[in-house]
């Protein structure tokens, strides 16, 4: 991979690449743009085939991660944090994690991504001051992050079926983990028909007996009809074939990076389905950790009523994606961008649209 040019194709500000000889931590360190405030984004320990895969994936979820905060209307700038190469998950490497985060000075804050837990970034905080979403602070971000989704899903609804109740209305999930749990959880109440996958069978049998859901295989779950499919499980679910033949009228879930390709979108727009964009559906969580840095400290209520706000502004983006004849993709970015570029220029920055991707 040529870094330099990866990182002037989207706009990047900085990779720092940290290796620890002791634990063999391969930590990568993306930030994107830093214009609305210090980067925010979740550490992640996943595997990787090679290198540039763990390279690329951090520039393409600090990017995300950028336009998740501006969106949101949150005074943090985009970033990403991956490790590479299948290290054993101890507490030495997870507070070696710790060591090199705090060497940016808060530059960069980071937490709980794919691959760790709450309880490993606690053992990463006894070496920086620079993590968020703690147990005695905002807590698990997969709560918010999952009535975040809920809100999209009524947001769809009502621009799909006119309503944005889900009663009786089918919402197929992909993903049990933390967040397609609780949504199920949320849904389930409000009557909806539910269907359920999961890569893990137990996972997904767990969940359709607490709430009456239909369990479908994993390879069946885009080919499953219904007014709403909701991916929250890993990213790049929705590929050009999937756009194309999906038998639902919208999409609205938590997984991060859901486009595998740039025509995605514009592929839905043409066959009628609505897609709800991922880091718009999916910041309840960092809207929720954002609260750690209220004056008057975190106050769950307060947060929660921040992430229901998930459901006017995929309304406001579906509307201009409409008057414009645009993807609701596009109006997305547009709006994010659109602020990002107003408060650079209120602080004296230049900000060329064409460097943010």
């Amino acid at each position: 991979m040529q870094i330099f040019e990866a990182m002037a194709q989207e706009g990047h500000e900085q990779v720092t690449f940290f290796y620890d000889r002791a634990t063999g931590l391969k930590l990568i360190v993306a930030v994107h743009d830093t214009t609305l405030g210090p980067a925010a984004g979740g550490c992640r320990l996943w595997h990787y085939d090679a290198e540039d895969d763990a390279i690329a994936d951090a520039l393409r979820l600090s990017r995300g991660m950028t336009l998740k905060n501006a969106v949101a209307g949150l005074d943090f700038g985009g970033s990403k944090c991956v490790v590479y190469g299948d290290p054993e998950k101890t507490p030495e490497l997870l507070r070696g994690i710790g060591r090199f985060i705090e060497t940016m000075g808060g530059r960069v804050n980071t937490g709980e991504d794919v691959g760790l837990t709450p309880e490993d970034v606690e053992v990463m905080a006894e070496t920086t001051r620079f993590i968020v979403g703690r147990k005695h602070k905002s807590g698990d971000p997969s709560k918010p992050a999952a009535y975040g989704t809920y809100m999209a899903v009524r947001a769809v609804l009502k621009e799909t079926c006119g309503t944005p109740d889900p009663k009786g209305r089918r919402i197929v999930v992909q993903g049990a983990g933390n967040v397609g749990h609780e949504l199920c959880r949320l849904l389930a109440a409000d009557g909806a028909d539910l269907v359920i996958s999961d890569i893990r069978p137990d996972r997904a049998k767990e969940v359709g007996e607490l709430y009456g859901a239909r369990v479908v295989a994993p390879e069946a779950v885009t080919k499953e009809p219904g007014d709403v499919f909701s991916p929250c499980a890993l990213g790049l679910v929705l590929t050009p074939e999937v756009a194309r033949t999906i038998p639902v009228k919208a999409i609205a879930g938590s997984a991060n990076n859901q486009l595998s390709d740039a025509l995605v979108p514009a592929i839905l727009k043409e066959r009628g389905v609505l897609y709800a964009p991922d880091f718009v559906v999916n910041g309840g969580g960092i809207i929720n950790i954002s609260e750690e840095f209220h004056a008057e400290g975190y106050d769950k209520e307060r947060a929660y009523a921040k992430v229901a706000r998930i459901y006017d502004r995929l309304l406001e983006i579906f509307e201009v994606a409409r008057r414009e004849d645009i993807t609701s993709e596009q109006a997305a970015e547009h709006l994010a961008l659109q602020r990002i570029e107003r408060e650079g220029a209120q602080n004296g920055m230049f900000i060329p649209r064409e460097a943010r991707g």
